[in-house]
């Protein structure tokens, strides 16, 4: 066999009971990436109190977690490519939940940092392998859609995690811990493995056909017993087998440019939702705000993020995701320059809750557009490192954050935080292609191009 024709075969495929157990996976793997994602930032309060920890210590620890972000995606592409998209999917989301574990026994901020760092490199290696397994493995008409979706569900980690942060945080002296315990909950992936399956368009591109056609053969089969007979699918497309991306790779001009774009995306992302998310608390409770007081507003703002990821499953496939990107982030620069201008409680978590409405809605939205500016070959480490430099900024992040507060006063850091997300609205605007076009003639058409 010389082609399995795995991305028309995959893309005149209905929406089936196979792709909603597979939804569902993702999700539960999104869903304790997100619950784990600010547990330092929930418990930095408490440590604050209970281990003398100050704000540049936080600053240390939230840079150094960045820096394991920064491996973790580097390392996920490459693992989604050497292992495959579901067994890279599994691994990675049982290492971060095995550190999150183990933080659960820190005896100081070193210790909890050291674990901190590991758990975060397989947060965002998880995150890497989740973006390009849902790529591959939806239609091209509805993969924005289910994406967005995915991190409807998963996003729900941040607001059920900060609430019960909230709640056991001021327990006692050890009831931080609880907090780690939760997010290492992330372990139970493993009893989804059976249920899906390997992208047979992982497997056309390393030049297995036979195994990429056996896969889609049982995917068909599948979807035919509960949907009834599928159309036939557009002929295929020749494709030279890929082993595997050499880093050289992006510095081809089909792939710089995007990895360039995709860069400042997500470095001002990354420094505009971190810089908000992981200092919210710390810094409220500088304010004088009382340790409860602080971690139950940002609570109450998280609400809006799973509402944001299905804002974005609502636009995505039906606008051009650029310019919902560029949308939502000079909303975003507003709303999060208002929450810093602020000290009354209501308008703090009607501020931070749009902030977080619109950023969750923005991550869903760049999930999304990320993977479509690369070809087969270029995607995983095309998405990888321009997601793992986004992560790397932010070591630099938290040192600035706190450097403003210290020299500059409370509002500086949301001057900088809202300056972040205009840099990356208008590089999006200039810059950024736009995808929707081609998913639409590959949708009417089944046109017969490799890249997505």
């Amino acid at each position: 066999m010389q082609n399995a024709n795995a991305m028309n075969r995959m893309n005149r495929l209905p929406v089936s009971g196979f792709h909603k157990t597979m939804l569902l996976a993702v999700s539960f793997a999104y869903f304790f990436e997100f619950a784990d994602i600010n547990s330092f930032a929930t418990t930095a309060p408490k440590l604050i109190d209970l281990w003398g920890v100050t704000v540049d210590h936080v600053a240390y620890v939230t840079s150094l977690s960045f820096v394991g972000m920064f491996v973790g995606s580097l390392a996920g592409g490459a693992l989604a490519d050497q292992w495959g998209r579901k067994l890279a999917l599994v691994r990675t989301t049982v290492f971060f939940g095995f550190f999150s574990l183990v933080s659960v026994f820190s005896w100081d901020l070193v210790s909890l940092g050291a674990f901190r760092v590991l758990t975060s490199a397989g947060l965002s290696a998880m995150t890497v392998v989740g973006v390009v397994y849902i790529n591959e493995m939806y239609p091209a008409a509805v993969r924005g859609k289910y994406q967005a979706y995915a991190i409807v569900i998963g996003i729900c980690g941040t607001p059920v995690t900060n609430l019960i942060a909230s709640a056991v945080v001021p327990l006692s002296d050890w009831s931080w811990r609880l907090v780690y315990l939760w997010g290492s909950l992330g372990l139970l992936l493993v009893l989804f493995t059976r249920h899906l399956k390997e992208s047979p368009r992982w497997y056309e591109s390393r030049g297995d056909h036979a195994k990429a056609d056996e896969v889609l053969r049982e995917i068909e089969a599948r979807v035919t017993a509960e949907l009834g007979p599928l159309p036939e699918p557009a002929p295929p497309v020749a494709e030279a087998p890929v082993t595997k991306a050499p880093l050289r790779l992006l510095l081809q001009r089909k792939y710089l440019l995007p990895t360039l774009l995709l860069t400042v995306v997500w470095v001002t992302q990354t420094i505009g939702f971190f810089g908000y998310s992981s200092w919210a608390p710390t810094l409220l409770a500088k304010e004088g705000f009382s340790v409860e007081k602080s971690v139950f507003y940002v609570a109450l703002t998280t609400v809006g993020a799973p509402l944001g990821s299905y804002l974005a499953a609502l636009v995505t496939d039906r606008f051009e995701r650029k310019w919902c990107l560029v949308a939502f982030g000079a909303v975003i620069a507003v709303c999060g320059l208002l929450y810093g201008l602020t000290f009354d409680p209501v308008l703090i978590i009607v501020f931070g809750f749009l902030v977080n409405l619109f950023e969750r809605g923005y991550t869903a939205l760049g999930y999304a557009y990320s993977p479509e500016v690369f070809d087969t070959r270029g995607r995983s480490l095309g998405t990888s490192v321009s997601y793992g430099l986004g992560r790397l900024s932010n070591a630099a992040g938290p040192l600035i954050v706190a450097a403003l507060y210290t020299h500059h006063g409370y509002r500086s850091v949301f001057f900088f935080i809202a300056g972040s997300w205009l840099v990356g609205a208008v590089t999006l605007a200039v810059f950024g292609p736009r995808t929707r076009a081609a998913r639409l003639a590959r949708t009417a058409q089944q046109e017969k191009a490799a890249t997505v």
